[in-house]
């Protein structure tokens, strides 16, 4: 049975960010040190683990916006990294770090409780990406953007959120140089506090029943729409 709501939670101690699940093991401690953890957000999501509005209702994306028109032609120069906050698979960590290597992606921002390649899960399935693409751990995702922001990094977001736009209307040319990719958990999507931050979110067209793919084939279908 899905989860109805998630909170947002940070330690005291170690400053890890990290989102707990209605009834997740984890408890109110944290996993990382055991130390004690504050409430820094609440989230209430509907019957399939969809994000819900003020009022209840799915955060569905918008189908279009007139005033994005799509412009033809690729920076193949341009500087792209890739966010991982709260991904929990050690697996679909190491496919994302090849696929990332395979797309010309330079760096990795690993967050929260995200594994790293210091995991024998994550460096067997990368197989060897991880010596190609830079990565870096960080306890909180959101103060990372923020100093990246401050940096000059354009953010973007891969969710499916009222904001959003198809990744079909994605084009290089609306971004500055460098730019950074969000990716969120597998069960509570990017952290809210990093989609107000992100400078646009685009969302994955479905076709049948479920609302998201997994994160590392949705990474692969977003590496590929970047490239083609």
């Amino acid at each position: 049975m899905s989860a109805s709501s998630f909170e947002i939670r940070v330690c005291q101690s170690c400053g890890l960010r990290y989102p707990l699940t209605e009834g997740h093991s984890f408890g109110a401690r944290c996993p990382h040190c055991l130390g004690e953890t504050l409430v820094v957000l609440n989230k209430k999501m509907g019957g399939d683990g969809v994000l819900q509005d003020k009022r209840g209702r799915p955060a569905l994306p918008k189908k279009h916006r007139d005033n994005v028109s799509r412009v033809e032609g690729k920076r193949e120069n341009q500087v792209r990294a890739v966010l991982l906050d709260n991904i929990r698979s050690a697996w679909n960590v190491g496919s994302i770090l090849r696929s990332a290597d395979g797309f010309g992606f330079r760096h990795t921002y690993l967050c929260g409780i995200t594994p790293t390649p210091e995991m024998d899960a994550v460096r067997k399935t990368a197989l060897g990406a991880d010596e190609y693409v830079t990565w870096s751990h960080h306890k909180d995702s959101v103060k990372l953007v923020k100093g990246l922001k401050l940096e000059g990094w354009s953010v973007v977001a891969l969710e499916e959120d009222a904001r959003a736009l198809p990744i079909s209307q994605y084009t290089d040319s609306q971004f500055p140089n460098p730019i950074v990719f969000v990716l969120g958990s597998e069960v509570t999507g990017v952290d809210p506090e990093l989609l107000d931050l992100a400078d646009e979110i685009f969302y994955i067209p479905m076709r049948g029943q479920k609302r998201s793919f997994n994160v590392a084939v949705a990474f692969g279908v977003v590496g590929y729409s970047l490239s083609s």
